[in-house]
């Protein structure tokens, strides 16, 4: 399932029947909250699903529910006060599309209406939620761990392009995720021999600098953090590194569609089956911690390599099961 299938489900959730207690729907149409880290353009595909989520749980837009968008376009610190106007609007509930930042905005402005958030990197470290199995609180949603599949995005590359001694992680300093994801790369970094430079970006012109030091660096190919500004500089970013003839490695398949090198991200699976059941029960914001935390459980691993004739080629290596076992994480392909 693509992210795309995941925000359905999302949407099936937010549209389930604990939007507002019995005796309220037939009075009132439900209106959701939309916030997400992200630009409306790059997210059409996902808002779609959303709204198809919608339906499949028995709310059409437009005719018993509505929804308010906030988009904070990259800009994380607009999301308090993007977030404080949803619950000025008394939504019903709130969705924290784009990772960590909207889900702490979104967590800070209420601790009323139920919070649900989308790919977080570990959510319990980053005090979301008491643990994935208690969430606690009015909040609940999907974890992931960028961590470790940063570590693992550095490992394939580093197999593509044997020859790079010095990489470049690009990284934005504004994402509470960074962190945790810069320190678990840097240390696999070590054990393959590679020299990690990390390059901090938080707007346009510090991805353009970014970019424009790896010559300086002598850094033969570039991790981009899976982050929503990046994403929401997407088409920019990959055609940075094709100016400068840089090996690039993505989060997402977006990223390869558009002609970078290699992604490797989540998939997230079967969400809607696991939260399925709050689709009939009806609970207060205060409740919806009680309901447990799921997690990315898929991979995806996608790349383009040049033929015989110098043509270059969409692979995908299709989906990795991930179990997680102790302290290791099983890979199987």
């Amino acid at each position: 399932m693509k992210r795309r299938e995941f925000i359905a489900g999302f949407g099936a959730v937010a549209g389930s029947s604990f939007l507002l207690p019995i005796a309220s729907r037939a009075q009132t149409t439900p209106v959701v909250g939309y916030l997400s880290s992200r630009s409306p353009g790059e997210s059409e595909a996902v808002v779609a699903a959303f709204r198809q989520g919608l339906g499949e749980a028995g709310y059409v837009v437009g005719q018993n529910v509505a929804i308010e968008y906030r988009w904070a376009e990259g800009n994380y610190d607009r999301l308090p006060a993007l977030a404080a106007e949803l619950v000025g609007l008394r939504v019903a509930a709130i969705l924290a599309a784009g990772g960590p930042p909207s889900a702490l905005a979104a967590k800070k402005a209420t601790s009323r209406i139920p919070i649900i958030f989308s790919a977080a990197n570990d959510p319990v470290s980053l005090g979301l939620v008491e643990s994935l199995s208690r969430p606690g609180g009015n909040i609940t949603g999907m974890g992931v761990f960028n961590d470790t599949l940063s570590a693992k995005r550095l490992e394939l590359l580093h197999e593509l392009v044997p020859s790079a001694r010095t990489i470049a992680y690009l990284a934005n300093p504004a994402n509470p995720s960074t962190k945790f994801e810069a320190r678990t790369v840097q240390g696999a970094a070590k054990t393959l021999g590679i020299d990690l430079q990390v390059l901090n970006a938080s707007n346009d012109l510090e991805i353009e600098a970014a970019f424009a030091r790896l010559a300086e660096l002598n850094a033969g190919a570039i991790i981009v953090a899976g982050e929503p500004f990046f994403d929401s500089r997407r088409a920019a970013i990959v055609e940075l590194a094709a100016r400068r003839a840089v090996p690039a490695s993505y989060s997402w398949r977006e990223n390869v569609a558009m002609g970078g090198l290699l992604s490797y991200g989540t998939i997230i699976n079967e969400f809607l089956s696991q939260f399925r059941h709050l689709l009939r029960t009806d609970f207060e914001g205060r409740e919806a911690g009680r309901f447990a935390c799921d997690a990315a459980d898929k991979i995806r691993t996608d790349d383009q390599l040049e033929d015989r004739q110098g043509t270059r080629t969409h692979h995908s290596s299709g989906v990795t099961d991930r179990r997680r076992r102790g302290n290791r994480m099983i890979w199987r392909g």
